[in-house]
């Protein structure tokens, strides 16, 4: 008897108790469910939720396996300069791959297992068939925590953020605050220690004797709020051979991801377009202010309002913030002019909060989260104005 067979089995067995969608989830997760629609009217296509979810994980496993490979290569460049005299010949080995596996792979594994396990008791308790709306989250929160993030500590963050950002909100498709971002921002308010946002962790492998030493390397980011110059020139930032979280180091993967999100019609062209664009006018803004020595060099906002407008949008988490979180379709703006304006927000606001914070320079996330709690009132003041404008235009017929 094959394994799809036992598991109808274990679903008729079970059907009706409580622990019904326990296995109903397992199966469909597996296999095509066998049910059929009964009567009425459908439309039939060929994407569900969990396609849709699938789709995006696609998108995201490119720079998961780059930040792999990146996670050990810094430790190498860290040990010796001299490799990134040769970036392409040091990069993709099997040493950098086993650092960056026995890093991420636990963070990976423990954002499924305890996020999925409170899916399930949610569905167990409720009632209600599993959703997949974590898929896609527990692939995300591994990408946007420091690599060093105690496995423990990243348990209660996901807890907290499944149960407080989604859960109680009736679910997916419910809740106003992207997950993931919820997560992350639990984790920086409760363990602000852990979360610094200018230094990366960086694995030293030299001495395998039971505790692995560590040291702290400085962000690109990092650097320019110290008002001193990295050592990375543009071509490292947009290919990605620099420090960071692991997902959010290579621009040219998170623009691969884009293009097929759009491709796909799952990620927003207009949200990921004008995120870029409002990030693009708030380092303008500050380049002319420095320009104009509005302020000085030794000011401390002075490093990162001199950092030239484009290599804002490629380092830190910019990039990868407005492409796979800003982009949610539940959290984000519906409407298609809302969409201009909530993602030309977060642009603006991201690089304001990177600047005026130099203890935290990144402030994409808090951005992102910021504009969910906004985006429906764009929405309304959007279709409130289009219908005081077909007001304005019928009566202008009848007059």
């Amino acid at each position: 008897m094959g394994l799809k067979q036992n598991l109808h089995n274990l679903k008729e067995k079970y059907k009706g108790t409580k622990m019904a969608p326990a296995f109903n989830a397992i199966h469909t997760f597996l296999y095509l469910p066998n049910e059929v629609t009964h009567g009425g009217t459908h439309i039939k296509a060929a994407d569900d939720l969990k396609r849709t979810m699938n789709t995006v994980i696609m998108a995201l496993v490119p720079c998961l396996i780059f930040g792999m490979f990146n996670a050990g290569y810094q430790h190498h460049a860290a040990i010796d300069a001299t490799l990134r005299s040769d970036v392409l010949a040091n990069f993709f080995t099997f040493d950098n791959l086993w650092i960056g596996i026995i890093k991420v792979l636990p963070l990976v594994i423990v954002s499924y297992a305890v996020g999925l396990g409170v899916e399930f008791i949610f569905a167990i308790i409720k009632g209600h068939e599993v959703e997949e709306g974590y898929l896609v989250t527990g692939m995300l929160v591994p990408l946007i925590v420091p690599v060093d993030t105690p496995l423990w500590m990243l348990a209660v963050a996901v807890i907290f953020g499944v149960v407080i950002g989604k859960e109680v909100f009736g679910g997916t498709g419910m809740n106003i605050l992207n997950p993931a971002l919820t997560i992350r921002a639990f984790l920086f308010f409760a363990y602000p220690t852990w979360m610094s946002g200018d230094k990366v962790w960086v694995y030293d492998a030299v001495n395998r004797t039971g505790t692995a030493d560590a040291i702290s390397g400085e962000t690109i980011l990092g650097s320019y709020a110290q008002n001193t110059t990295p050592i990375y020139d543009q071509w490292d930032m947009f290919f990605g051979f620099i420090p960071g979280s692991v997902g959010e180091t290579s621009t040219f993967l998170i623009l691969l991801g884009a293009a097929f999100l759009i491709f796909t019609k799952i990620g927003s062209w207009r949200i990921i377009v004008s995120t870029f664009i409002g990030a693009a006018v708030m380092g303008f803004i500050f380049n002319q202010i420095v320009a104009a020595d509005i302020i000085t060099e030794s000011s401390k906002f002075y490093g990162l309002m001199n950092t030239v407008w484009w290599e804002h949008l490629m380092i830190g988490g910019l990039a990868f913030g407005a492409v796979y979180m800003a982009t949610d379709p539940v959290t984000a703006s519906q409407t298609n002019k809302g969409k201009w304006i909530y993602g030309f927000l977060i642009g603006f606001i991201s690089i304001m909060i990177r600047v005026f914070n130099p203890a935290y320079p990144e402030g994409v996330f808090l951005a992102i989260l910021l504009m969910n709690v906004f985006a429906p009132t764009i929405d309304h003041y959007v279709v409130q104005g289009n219908v005081n404008r077909r007001k304005k235009r019928l009566k202008a017929k009848t007059a």
